[in-house]
């Protein structure tokens, strides 16, 4: 399948560009950490809103921008939770929001993409590069509205935005592993253009 035949739905009377707002009613940004060396711990955080910009023509202007509500942070541990949600980690009275702007799309053979942007974590900010899967084709809800899905994946080092607190495990290593696994799963709505 081409580059172009992934990024469908656009009217030529509208530019190249169509408009697809983030749902957040199907979205979701999940993480995964190592727990005391042996095991992870999953959890999400909260709600996931933005939009995405995507250029029938040409793939690598597309462009993203999504932010992410800390406060609802979930890894179904609520004294967990509410340390996550601390100083010690998110600070979310003071950094409720973790944002994310792209800077660059890269066009993959496989229909896929390599996606570099701007995420901003307690106000710190750091490149981050995720991998996107090929988009499915845009399909029409029951209520006649145009959606489509994306799923993305990377990782960051908690480290480097301020994600410090740790802890010495007697044995040797650490309560809690530096590098974060990611995952972003999103329906998207195309934005209705004006008639």
């Amino acid at each position: 399948m081409t580059q172009s035949s992934l990024i469908q739905e656009t009217r030529p009377e509208l530019g190249t560009t169509s408009v697809w707002d983030i749902d957040p009613a199907h979205a979701s940004a999940s993480f995964r950490v190592r727990h005391l060396m042996v095991s992870h711990v999953r959890g999400e955080l909260g709600p996931v809103s933005g939009s995405v910009w995507l250029d029938a023509l040409d793939a690598g202007r597309s462009r993203v921008r999504a932010s992410i509500d800390a406060r609802g942070l979930d890894t179904r541990e609520p004294k967990r939770d509410e340390h996550l949600r601390s100083p010690d980690f998110f600070d979310v009275e003071r950094h409720p929001e973790v944002s994310f702007e792209s800077t660059r799309v890269e066009p993959q053979r496989d229909g896929g993409f390599i996606l570099t942007g701007d995420l901003t974590i307690r106000g710190v900010t750091r490149s981050l590069t995720l991998e996107v899967d090929p988009l499915p084709p845009a399909v029409k809800d029951p209520w006649g509205n145009t959606k489509r899905g994306a799923t993305a994946r990377g990782s960051i080092d908690r480290k480097d935005f301020g994600l410090t607190w740790n802890m010495a495990l007697e044995a040797g290593g650490f309560v809690v592993g530096d590098r974060v696994a990611i995952e972003i799963e999103v329906e998207l709505l195309e934005r209705k253009q004006p008639s």
